[in-house]
């Protein structure tokens, strides 16, 4: 049981909390003051990438190592699957917050950003 529970905690728990720091921000009329900077400098398309990157990378780990032997043998593409899944369900709470827009070109963004850092974890875990 405490082997599950820390898988939990370990795994799982840095996927929540970076999906809900995704969630805060995307509720943000306004993005805070270094973000705006960011955007500015880098670009949305590539601010998503980066961010959906990061959740690609997380789920991959709680998947390869925190879902069982049949998700674990699938974790690529269900990292993929369910970040690309967040962004999608972003854009829609995003087309709610005034000021903001829901944008299919985000959402492609996001999903090639998820690629990125799952595959990335992939090849950088397995070395």
């Amino acid at each position: 049981m405490k082997e599950g529970a820390d898988r939990l905690l370990r795994y799982w728990l840095p996927v929540a909390a970076y999906a809900g720091l995704i969630y805060w921000m995307s509720d943000q009329v306004r993005p805070p003051g270094p973000t705006l900077w960011i955007l500015e400098l880098l670009g949305d398309k590539v601010v998503h990438a980066v961010e959906y990157s990061l959740l690609g990378l997380l789920c991959y780990r709680a998947f390869r190592h925190a879902a069982g032997a049949r998700a674990a043998r699938a974790a690529l593409a269900l990292a993929v699957l369910a970040s690309a899944g967040y962004g999608v369900t972003d854009e829609i709470h995003q087309a709610f917050v005034p000021y903001r827009d829901a944008s299919g070109w985000d959402v492609l963004a996001d999903t090639v950003g998820a690629v990125l850092g799952a595959q990335g974890w992939r090849w950088w875990g397995a070395a």
